[in-house]
């Protein structure tokens, strides 16, 4: 297909089209294409010019596609997508993996669990580049154009390939100088007097549950001077001796091994505050990039879990 006016191809603008409906907004799949906003919009002004109807709606809050513009999506999403996985299966003849991966996670995590290990990935893969996008919100992979995200969570959606890099607890942590003023409890239900330091749940009442032995599960309201959506901000505000709080092992561990921070009710297992698995996910095709089996692979080997088959 072509435009008559200038006898230049319209694959490429019918491809902005197709992820602009994926992205949902003109901004994200400017980034998806490499594009700015103005080439963006550009693309698509030339696409309509030449279909001569509107595609898309815009408004200043909001763009929509026509009819006529999910017409067009819905006959060519399909053909764009299977030129991608050709092009992938292609790219993965090299003898290395090759491109770029996008990688998205949680701020955290990404920090204390994935950063750390990528510099020893790039230089054993030096044909790869990594970008990493460290956000709490969790982010749709295809409709964002991620390769690759890390989840802390106890299931995996169904709808995606899953990949275990490891195992994880929660453990319930104070600072040594915070129990030299206050008895370090003996059973949960001692937490209703201390100041406790939790991780705020959208909705949800602020309380910690434990348990012992299946079926016997008892859970403690909290109060305390500090909640934070991250762990790490917990992590020091329990470290400079502000109360009692929950992490996820990973969060914990440096401090504890340091006797810093010192475990709390080791008897009782903390359940439903966070995830027990740290997850590698992408959506689900038919053939995964060797690019992203190489990172879920280094990243399984240095945190315990199991590499790509």
């Amino acid at each position: 297909m072509s435009n008559p006016a200038r006898g230049a191809p319209l694959w490429s603008p019918i491809h902005a089209l197709t992820v602009l409906a994926e992205a949902g907004s003109f901004t994200a799949a400017a980034q998806r294409l490499n594009l700015s906003k103005a080439a963006m919009s550009q693309r698509v002004a030339e696409l309509e010019a030449a279909a001569g109807v509107p595609l898309v709606q815009r408004t200043t809050r909001s763009m929509q596609l026509t009819d006529a513009g999910r017409q067009l999506v819905a006959a060519t999403q399909g053909a764009f997508a299977a030129i991608d996985q050709a092009f992938a299966e292609v790219r993965d003849l090299a003898d290395a993996p090759s491109g770029r991966l996008r990688v998205t996670a949680p701020v955290a995590l990404a920090r204390q669990c994935i950063v750390p290990l990528l510099p020893g990935f790039l230089r054993a893969h030096p044909a790869l580049q990594v970008e990493l996008d460290l956000s709490d919100r969790l982010r749709p992979l295809a409709q964002e154009g991620f390769d690759l995200a890390i989840r802390h969570t106890s299931t995996p959606p169904d709808t995606h390939v899953a990949w275990m890099l490891r195992e994880t607890r929660s453990v319930l942590l104070a600072s040594p100088a915070y129990l030299a003023h206050r008895p370090a409890p003996s059973a949960p239900q001692d937490l209703r007097e201390h100041d406790c330091l939790f991780y705020p749940r959208p909705g949800d009442t602020a309380a910690w549950s434990f348990e012992r032995q299946p079926g016997e599960r008892v859970s403690v309201p909290l109060k305390g001077p500090f909640a934070a959506n991250n762990s790490e901000a917990l992590r020091e505000a329990a470290l400079a001796g502000l109360g009692v709080t929950l992490l996820p092992d990973f969060s914990a561990e440096p401090a504890l091994g340091e006797g810093r921070l010192v475990e709390l009710l080791p008897g009782w297992r903390p359940v439903g505050a966070f995830g027990t698995h740290l997850w590698a996910i992408r959506p689900y095709a038919a053939q995964v990039p060797r690019g992203v089996r190489a990172l879920v692979g280094w990243l399984a080997q240095a945190l315990g879990g199991r590499a790509p088959a």
